[in-house]
């Protein structure tokens, strides 16, 4: 069996689904201690760094021969996957058909099996010339991403490569999110008088029907070149107590998907007018917006080398580079915005957080080889 598969096999086996998401869920502990054991196989100088409790990043450095000189890139993934509600046996992998089924196969313990294989060979064929490979498993990136940015505080590099899947395309950018928080006040009364009361819920919906306005705005605008437009919607609404009574309380949370180019606070922003503009419309409106959490959008400059270099990479082992953006967050945004120019490149599959998840297991070898072209290429210079 092909080392990547195996490992790739190994990796699903172990349930690494995000405590944050899924209270009581196990974590990533187990499975950075493959990733560790792993990395220390091949011969990698390895970091364990604990994030949280039970959480650590595990960081493998390949050192080249002429210490201190020459470039260093950066492979980066995350080890954390999602919840398994409605799968059957989502940590025993089945392959077949050219699939490897199971959850976190594709989002991405096979963009991580690809990159520690991909080290592997390098130091198995002779190590570098010159420069630095840093291979880095990172917690939490399912949740806000805790690993990353404990990575970035700790570990510099000329470049990086996240290795989410992408279908063996070079995605340069992708959009960022932010998660609203809005609260309409009513005023309870008897349901049989209506004098005395107000709706929150209903006052809510006019909420709700500027923000469905703003949707159809935001998609009917000319597209970013890479990712597309910006979008929201509603994630969860609560309100009210009882049948026979007016609801003094409406509460919704929402997304809004943000392109590179928007600030980060363009949602709670856009939030903000339309409440004003209710309050002008009706005095008696109350409603107050917050921010929750919130993650830029992230291009890599138009004119770096990487893309290149890695679309060579590509050509060199057969395949056919094409250059797009993700329509997902990712780390790279956080490593990208430390100051490490980082872009995309994974193997295809389908099924992100589905019941049904599945990576193509001839991509993840040709992932491994890709990037194996590109850090002997990356690190082939000299300072």
């Amino acid at each position: 069996m092909d080392p990547s598969i195996r490992l790739l096999r190994e990796l699903v086996a172990i349930n690494s689904v995000n405590p944050t998401l899924v209270p009581g869920a196990p974590g990533e502990h187990a499975v950075a201690g493959l990733v560790a054991a792993e990395m220390r196989r091949c011969h990698l100088d390895v970091s364990v760094e604990s994030i949280a409790p039970g959480r650590p990043n595990v960081v493998g450095v390949l050192e080249g021969r002429t210490k201190g000189k020459g470039r260093s890139l950066m492979f980066c993934g995350h080890t954390d996957t999602v919840g398994v509600a409605g799968m059957t046996d989502p940590f025993t992998p089945v392959e077949r058909g050219g699939r490897l089924y199971g959850r976190g196969a594709q989002d991405m313990k096979g963009g991580v099996a690809a990159m520690i294989a991909a080290a592997a060979a390098v130091a198995n064929g002779g190590g570098l010339a010159s420069g630095r490979l840093i291979v880095a498993a990172v917690v939490d990136e399912e949740h806000s991403s805790i690993g990353a940015d404990a990575l970035v505080k700790a570990w510099r590099a000329d470049a990086a490569i996240v290795t989410e899947p992408t279908n063996l395309d070079i995605a340069v950018g992708h959009k960022g999110f932010a998660w609203v928080e809005v609260d309409v006040k009513g005023r309870a009364a008897h349901g049989s008088r209506p004098a005395e009361g107000q709706d929150a819920i209903l006052r809510l919906g006019r909420v709700l029907a500027r923000l469905e306005e703003l949707d159809a705005s935001l998609q009917a605008r000319p597209p970013h070149a890479l990712v597309g437009t910006g979008s929201l919607h509603a994630s969860f609404v609560q309100g009210g107590n009882e049948l026979s009574s007016y609801p003094d309380r409406a509460t919704l949370q929402m997304e809004r998907r943000i392109l590179p180019t928007e600030p980060e606070g363009t949602a709670l922003a856009e939030v903000q007018q339309i409440l004003d503009a209710l309050v002008r419309e009706d005095a008696t409106f109350r409603g107050t917006a917050k921010a929750m959490f919130s993650r830029p959008g992230y291009e890599v400059p138009g004119n770096h080398e990487l893309p290149q270099a890695l679309a060579a990479a590509i050509g060199r082992v057969g395949g056919q580079p094409r250059i797009t953006g993700a329509s997902f967050w990712t780390d790279a945004a956080i490593l990208g915005l430390a100051g490490i120019p980082s872009i995309l490149f994974g193997p295809g599959g389908a099924g992100l957080h589905s019941n049904e998840e599945y990576v193509n297991v001839a991509d993840v070898v040709m992932c491994r080889d890709t990037l194996v072209e590109l850090a002997t290429q990356w690190m082939g210079r000299l300072r």
